[in-house]
Formats: C-alpha cells, structure tokens, sequence
C-alpha cells in the first residue's frame, strides 16, 4: 500500500490507546496516510499508567507528524466517562468530524495460566474492565460523532480471530473472555452502525514485536531476528507498523463495508490491499499458527511471511 498517496488527508482519527505497541503503530500508519490523528493514553509526560512503561502518548503523536499528519496527545482514562466525553467534545470543537475510532485501549496485568478460581479476582475483574468497559465507554461518547459523516469506521482491536478463538483456550479464563467479548463488540457495533453507513471490524495483529515485546527477547526492531534463534516461532512476527498500514487500508478504502462485522488479521488483509511489513515481507501468522506452531511441526516461515 502506497501511504505516500496521502488517501486520509481531510480525515480525522481516534487512535485510543495509541501510547505503544499497535496504537502507536496504528496512529503513525494513520498519519503517514495524511490523517489527523488524535492519541490516547494514560502515560504522559512523568505520569504512567500502571503498565509502568516509558513510552508516552507524546512521543507517539510525535511519530505521526514524522510520518506526515499531525499527531495531538491527549491523557485520557477511558474508564472514566467524563475525560472521554470531554475529549469527543475536543475534537468536535478542533475538527468538527471523526471518520476513524480505533479502540485499542488495554493495559492490564494477566494471571496467565491460572484457572479462575486460582485467579486473583480483583485483577481478574479489572483486566475485564480495561479490555470492556473502556472500549464501550469510548464508543459511547465517540461513535455520535463518527455518524454525523458518512462511512466512518470503527476499528476493535483485539487478539485472535472469532474463528480461532472458538476452538482456542486463551491461557486466562479472563484473558480469552476479554478478548471474545471485543470481537462481539464488532459484531453488534457492526449490526447498528450499519443503517447509519458505518463500518466495525475487529482487526488482530499477529506476533506483534511491540515495545514490551522485543524487551523480554533482549531485541530491538533493528536486530528482532537474533531472537529466532532462541524462539523460531518469532521468525513470523510483525512489526506494529504491519497492522498500522492494515487499519490505514481499511480506513482509505471506499468499499470497507464490504468487510461489516468481521474479524479480521493483518496477514489477511495484506494479502488483499498488497501492502508490506517494514522489510518488504507480509506475515500470516495467524495461518502459520494453525498450520505450524499449534501442531508443533518445526518452525518454517517458508510461505508465511
């Protein structure tokens, strides 16, 4: 996909929870698009999120202006309804319109491999509410905004695809409802946006080398590859710039309706809209995962990526 065509210059969006990882990705595709990009988070300046992380949602709206469109940070708890109605009500009064939501708001501590009653509750319930509640509160207060124009897109960012998560236990009793109940959301969002000529989907990355991710393989994004040796799975990662272009595709497409209600992969999608990772590869890992890792035959990208 050639961002340099500049297809979203005009159009507004709403990248929530763009701090790091896909947000970031997402919000600096946007802005190489040419879109005004509007990035959410709780990590600004000196304050963190409980994630406790560096990157800051400053540092991302700088990357969408490198990138080309204009990049605005705003702090924002999308758990509490009065910071995300006051931040609609922003970029009513700056722009006067929003064609794109992205609800990637997450952040939350997993108990992984705990079954529910070894869990701990309060954390368990809170995972639900950050991955939940913040999507439905953000959709809430944005999506009267996104109607007012027509073929607007919400974009629910999630991990698996309906089909996978059907047959797949997700390693957390609260982990695989958070992320079937996001999926649902797309659907019914779908249902009701559709009369008004919107658009929801839900989009899962594959193995994102997010932030967090390539720290706990003692990598960067410039030497990733090292790490293969110690996990060959990793050798089909994406970078976040891969579902960034994915949601840039969806959002510069005049016939996205067409993909109304449905799960969607960054893999998927690039086979559609012919757009690349960072080093010119598209990575399915989401079919290498079905027909490779989950079988356990040895690691081969050879097709995949």
């Amino acid at each position: 996909m050639g961002t340099s065509a500049r297809n979203l210059a005009g159009k507004v969006a709403l990248v929530a929870g763009g701090t790091r990882g896909a947000g970031r990705g997402i919000a600096t595709q946007l802005g190489a698009a040419g879109a005004t990009v509007y990035v959410t988070g709780r990590t600004s300046g000196s304050e963190r999120s409980e994630m406790d992380r560096p990157e800051t949602i400053e540092e991302a709206a700088a990357l969408v202006d490198e990138a080309g469109g204009r990049g605005i940070a705003v702090r924002v708890d999308h758990l509490v309804p009065s910071q995300v109605s006051a931040l609609v009500a922003r970029i009513r009064s700056e722009q006067g319109a929003l064609h794109v939501l992205v609800n990637d708001i997450w952040g939350a501590e997993i108990e992984w491999g705990r079954p529910v009653w070894e869990s701990t509750l309060d954390i368990g319930l809170h995972t639900l509410r950050l991955a939940v509640d913040t999507h439905a509160i953000t959709s809430h207060f944005a999506i009267p905004l996104l109607l007012e124009t027509p073929g607007g897109l919400v974009v629910e960012m999630t991990d698996g695809t309906d089909e996978y998560n059907a047959g797949h236990y997700r390693v957390s009793f609260f982990y695989d409802l958070a992320k079937a109940s996001v999926n649902r959301m797309a659907f019914a969002l779908a249902h009701e946006l559709e009369p008004h000529g919107a658009t929801a989907v839900a989009l899962t990355p594959g193995w994102l080398r997010s932030e967090a991710m390539l720290q706990a393989h003692g990598v960067t994004e410039a030497n990733w590859r090292d790490a293969v040796a110690r996990s060959p799975h990793f050798a089909v990662s994406e970078s976040p710039a891969y579902v960034g272009r994915a949601v840039a595709a969806l959002a510069g497409d005049p016939e996205v309706a067409r993909w109304n209600g449905r799960t969607l992969s960054s893999g998927q999608l690039a086979r559609v809209y012919g757009f690349t990772d960072v080093d010119g590869s598209r990575p399915d890992a989401w079919r290498y995962l079905v027909e490779v890792q989950d079988p356990g035959l040895p690691a081969d990208v050879t097709g995949y990526r």
